[in-house]
């Protein structure tokens, strides 16, 4: 293997992790925030596109084109879910449940797709809600209202509409990965200028704005062209393990400059859920082999 994807994927990791600090401090909603967001990765990524000769040589399938747009949709209400999980509730809390993704892709996967449910399947989703009943505390809560509104229910909506990118993006061969992210942003763009309230943006102190480029052009540009461009370099094992950079890296800043201090309870359900996550890739890789 090489060394410089390892260090790519690594440090594209890292830098996401930093994602959830970056979005606390940028002072306007999750939707705006995604609609920036997706501005400066079309810009970014196209360029990339473009100066890479990428567009000369593309190939563009129609049934791809579809499903590519149809991951977008997804895509970017996985941003917005999450960003607003990230406004109710703890950075740790709201990662961690959002990377319950893997594991919504076997429930949606075994339900939809006819997909056999295997015994490592399903003992990975029981200890993976075990996990999220502790980090939740559901006995804190006393009415649905305020269990909704405790951010639970964007966190899960996020990981769902992750999982439901990884299952569309199953199929796409042919597009390549600057292409299939720079029409996605785009479709991003279309879909949220209609409810954008631009005045969020009037009033930003010279910090909130560091922070809203910050997560533009960094966490979405500059991360994606550092993913994209070791993603193909890298066997899905080492893939599959490096993405834990990202939650480790984001519960590392909560506990450090934000300070939160996750209860007994939640710090079992985090060991809980990543444990369960874990296994399951382990033993798929091994399946694989």
């Amino acid at each position: 293997m090489k060394r410089v994807p390892i260090l790519q994927m690594t440090l594209a990791m890292a830098i996401f992790g930093s994602i959830g600090f970056f979005t606390v401090q940028t002072g306007i909603p999750a939707a705006e925030l995604v609609f920036v967001r997706c501005i400066c990765a079309t810009l970014f990524l196209g360029f990339c596109w473009l100066i890479t000769g990428g567009h000369k040589i593309e190939i563009w399938r129609k049934r791809e084109v579809v499903q590519t747009i149809i991951c977008g949709v997804f895509l970017v209400l996985n941003w917005v879910f999450l960003f607003k999980a990230f406004e109710e509730m703890s950075i740790t809390v709201a990662i961690t449940l959002y990377n319950l993704a893997p594991i919504f892709v076997l429930i949606i996967g075994s339900l939809f797709l006819k997909e056999k449910m295997t015994l490592t399947a399903l003992l990975a989703i029981v200890t993976c809600f075990l996990g999220s009943v502790f980090i939740i505390g559901i006995q804190n809560f006393t009415s649905l209202s305020q269990f909704v509104g405790s951010g639970f229910g964007w966190a899960i909506l996020s990981a769902i509409c992750y999982a439901m990118t990884m299952l569309i993006g199953k199929g796409i061969k042919e597009i390549s990965a600057y292409a299939m992210t720079f029409v996605q942003t785009t479709v991003g763009i279309v879909m949220l200028f209609p409810f954008m309230n631009f005045t969020v943006f009037n009033g930003l102190s010279d910090s909130n704005w560091w922070y809203i480029i910050g997560t533009g052009l960094i966490h979405t540009g500059f991360v994606y062209y550092l993913f994209f461009n070791s993603l193909r370099q890298l066997p899905t094992v080492v893939i599959s393990a490096l993405v834990f950079v990202d939650p480790v890296v984001a519960i590392l800043l909560d506990m450090l400059i934000l300070d939160f201090q996750p209860s007994m309870y939640q710090t079992v359900g985090i060991l809980l859920v990543f444990g369960g996550i874990i296994y399951t890739i382990v033993k798929q890789e091994k399946i694989s082999v």
